[in-house]
């Protein structure tokens, strides 16, 4: 019986304990659900914080009287300066303590207080969107192994250009001066731009391109306002080279008698005439022009001083057509052997950018065939496609047409 009675009591004891491990295993749970919540309850408190700080900042952003626009005009000695409105009239102001000594030049742009005018900031120049819409690029990937027979002017443009940049000595020890600006000078599509890319290549300089219609605006003075801004930017992006194409549209000669327009392009030209005149030829800024119209070009634009060196660059002969042909077919997938001497003669008085549309021409017809390589037949039809008299042109509309 005693036997019996133990028994008994050990299966209570057991499912009892059973029964607690259980009861625990659940509270366990039940502390870890509540632990997760806690966690997830912090980081929603957190976030919650974190919005509301930065809606306070807002707000008291928001809270803040608006500011003026002035010009800097003087500085005196009793840590007040003399600033320009926007409204029109000057005031004498005191400075904010945040602003450093040194940061106040006059003719710079300042922040003002609506109520007492005090000079809260220094505000950067502004740059029109013209200017700063400019092809800019800080090293152009374009090298002197992309051009191809213009190996003079090449060297004419490195001598203008790259030396002043990177050997500076050598003009100091023969004692001249090198020349201020290069116009390059060529039909369309021989390579200027692509000279001109290759040269801040070497320099490492950066590299600012603007089409000289650009330049000219329809307000009186926004055109020359322009070129100064085009010239701050490459003052602070130095070393630098500016490019102007298309340089007639705004160098064309002056006229005695002009419309309203024209005047304004001969403001523009005046301006960029004045910005030639005010840098000396060994800072760190060079300009190279382009042009097809020499012709039309002001004289005062080629005077020495200015565009010193003028480079012609004509048509390509056989060795050059040669060497472009190696150049863009060194990128194709060819099949079997291109004579590029036999292409070269094939295809006299065409310019860099045809023989390019040449290799690109013969590239898409084996494409159209369903082949991932060029045929020596592709570029004969692709040379009688670009090179065809009247590419490009559109046929004549009916004669009934327009009646």
């Amino acid at each position: 019986m005693s036997n019996g009675y133990e028994r008994e009591l050990a299966d209570e004891l057991r499912d009892k304990i059973r029964s607690l491990e259980d009861k625990n295993a659940r509270l366990m749970d039940e502390v870890q659900n509540v632990e997760a919540e806690k966690r997830s309850l912090d980081s929603e408190l957190f976030r919650s914080q974190k919005e509301l700080k930065r809606m306070k900042a807002e707000m008291e952003r928001l809270k803040c009287p608006p500011l003026i626009i002035g010009t800097l005009r003087d500085l005196l000695a009793d840590n007040r300066v003399v600033v320009k409105s926007s409204t029109g009239p000057d005031f004498i102001v005191s400075v904010s303590d945040l602003i450093p000594k040194r940061d106040l030049i006059p003719g710079s742009r300042v922040s003002m207080n609506k109520q007492t005018l005090a000079v809260m900031d220094i505000l950067p120049a502004p740059l029109d969107p013209v200017v700063t819409g400019a092809e800019i690029i800080d090293k152009p990937d374009i090298t002197y192994d992309d051009v191809g027979g213009l190996k003079y002017q090449m060297m004419e443009l490195r001598e203008a250009v790259e030396d002043p940049l990177l050997r500076p000595e050598l003009y100091k020890k023969v004692g001249i001066e090198p020349p201020k600006g290069v116009l390059l000078v060529g039909p369309p599509g021989t390579g200027k731009t692509l000279m001109a890319k290759a040269v801040a290549n070497a320099t490492q300089a950066a590299f600012i391109r603007l089409v000289g219609s650009e330049l000219v605006q329809k307000y009186i003075g926004e055109g020359a306002r322009l070129v100064r801004e085009l010239f701050d930017l490459a003052k602070e992006k130095a070393p630098s080279i500016i490019f102007i194409d298309e340089l007639d549209s705004v160098g064309a000669k002056r006229l005695d008698g002009s419309t309203s327009g024209d005047r304004e392009v001969q403001r523009t030209l005046m301006q960029l005439l004045s910005e030639l005149d005010g840098f000396t030829p060994t800072s760190n800024i060079k300009i190279i022009g382009a042009t097809n119209r020499p012709d039309i070009l002001d004289e005062a634009l080629l005077r020495p001083g200015r565009f010193d060196r003028i480079i012609d660059i004509g048509l390509p002969d056989v060795e050059g057509r040669t060497e472009i042909f190696k150049i863009h077919t060194s990128y194709m997938n060819i099949d079997g052997h291109i004579d590029t001497k036999a292409l070269a003669m094939m295809t006299e008085g065409a310019s860099g950018a045809e023989i390019k549309s040449i290799c690109t021409e013969a590239g898409m017809l084996a494409i159209r065939d369903g082949r991932d390589c060029v045929t020596v037949s592709d570029f004969d039809r692709a040379k009688s496609k670009v090179m065809e008299v009247e590419k490009n042109k559109m046929s004549k509309p009916p004669a009934l047409m327009f009646a």
